[in-house]
């Protein structure tokens, strides 16, 4: 069910970056063509329509998503049904989305319009190791060392002690300078797994928590790697441009025009 709506959360980002894309592609025509800017609204216009119904029930969506979580978490028997629901509201976004690309001759790019199996997830299947706190109890353990335990266990290629370090630091040490870097070698850890579904939530809580932390450039070169091991370019090639625009110095900038070019 983790999976189902992780995969729900992936495809809200994706249809909210396309979107964004998408009104650019109209604004940049619009500027540019001068005096047939009124025969191209008018030819958009009904583009203009299914933008804004596709944003209205974006938002829809994610407050469906968030009902979803919550009752995933109180153990509602209703759970199943309501997930079923959101892939169908999914299925109808992503065809809108295929008739934009169209119009406006963005570049296509085959999308599934339903989920993988519950069964068939890719969550590593070994039982979850218990981390310091719990091998201690009793004991305060400090970010710094929850950060350090947790990253050795990585390094070891133990990635579920890992995780479990890292999100006990980012629970009880939200603030904590390390909170960065914990987020992002959380990803890593899922990235690892081959968990890409989940390592590209955990990159974007990296962007979006931490936008002026050192680990933002990795965040989304990991992230474009992740989407290209799921077979998306598309969304790939949005996120490492993203990459090159914000930061066109940094080295994981270097290695996102290589990818680039290769696919």
């Amino acid at each position: 069910m983790d999976k189902r709506l992780s995969q729900l959360e992936i495809t809200s980002v994706k249809m909210e970056r396309l979107l964004t894309k998408t009104t650019d592609e109209l604004e940049s025509r619009f500027a540019n063509d001068g005096e047939e800017e009124l025969d191209i609204r008018s030819q958009s216009a009904a583009t203009n329509v299914n933008i804004d119904r596709m944003r209205e029930e974006l938002r829809v969506l994610s407050g469906r998503l968030e009902e979803v979580q919550h009752e995933l978490n109180q153990g509602a028997s209703g759970v199943e049904k309501n997930v079923d629901q959101l892939q169908e509201i999914v299925a109808q976004q992503n065809e809108r989305l295929v008739l934009v690309e169209k119009y406006l001759n963005l570049e296509s790019t085959e999308r599934k319009t339903s989920l993988p199996p519950r069964i068939a997830d890719k969550a590593p299947e070994q039982a979850p190791e218990q981390g310091p706190a719990q091998d201690e109890p009793g004991k305060d353990f400090s970010d710094t060392d929850l950060y350090l335990v947790a990253k050795k266990a990585f390094d070891q290629g133990n990635y579920e002690s890992a995780k479990q370090g890292f999100e006990d630091l980012l629970k009880k040490y939200p603030s904590s300078p390390r909170a960065n870097n914990a987020q992002f070698w959380l990803g890593e850890s899922y990235y690892q797994e081959k968990w890409y579904e989940k390592a590209i939530l955990e990159y974007q809580k990296v962007i979006d928590k931490y936008p002026d932390g050192n680990k933002v450039p990795a965040a989304l070169l990991k992230q474009g790697f992740a989407f290209l091991n799921l077979g998306d370019k598309t969304n790939a090639r949005l996120v490492l441009r993203e990459l090159l625009d914000k930061f066109p110095s940094s080295n994981e900038a270097a290695v996102a025009k290589k990818k680039l070019a290769e696919i």
